[in-house]
């Protein structure tokens, strides 16, 4: 995988956990400069965790799904992304049934840095098919979702409601289209 491909891959993983950061800072404003650091880096160690973890899962099944790599890989994403699209969606319908936090605490970080990183899992086992070294990409996943964690607590300080639903469409979108580049650039290498 190339480091722009990876460099997409990170982009459209760390979306919802972007997402979130917008809506923690626009939600909480007491929220510390330290505390959005934390968050950020919780954020992070969990995206780039979560695809080893996939990883070294989809390796020990390796011999059996090599033919079909490209397909799971395809299906994966697609799925990955489409869900992304359908919850952002159904948020932008109906924005006042999306339930305001009361408090921040340690607890709501880890939960909500387990939650947008379960799709980075999938994700792991996908890259299993591919010619990856995953200690480099998980590690590079990881600090794309921090930055682009601080950036949105950054940006939910300044621009409010407007960001956080189309940061999580544009994740879809980007995970969506990896996927069927790969699916494309496999069918197109074996013809």
């Amino acid at each position: 995988m190339d480091l722009l491909t990876l460099f997409v891959l990170a982009l459209g993983l760390s979306m919802d956990a972007f997402a979130v950061s917008v809506s923690n800072s626009m939600a909480y404003t007491g929220l510390r400069r330290g505390e959005a650091a934390l968050t950020s880096f919780s954020f992070g160690v969990f995206q780039g965790l979560m695809p080893v973890i996939g990883y070294f899962a989809g390796r020990a099944f390796a011999g059996v799904v090599s033919a079909f790599d490209h397909w799971i890989a395809f299906v994966l994403l697609g799925f990955i992304g489409g869900k992304m699209l359908v919850d952002a969606m159904r948020e932008m319908r109906a924005p006042e049934q999306a339930a305001a936090p009361h408090a921040f605490s340690l607890r709501l970080m880890f939960l909500q840095a387990f939650a947008t990183s379960i799709d980075a899992l999938a994700v792991g086992v996908s890259l299993a098919a591919l010619d990856v070294h995953i200690a480099a990409a998980a590690a590079f996943i990881a600090c794309v979702t921090f930055l682009c964690c601080l950036v949105g607590h950054a940006l939910g300080h300044r621009f409010g409601a407007w960001l956080g639903t189309r940061a999580q469409i544009f994740g879809g979108l980007i995970l969506v289209g990896i996927g069927v580049k790969i699916l494309v650039e496999h069918l197109i290498s074996n013809q």
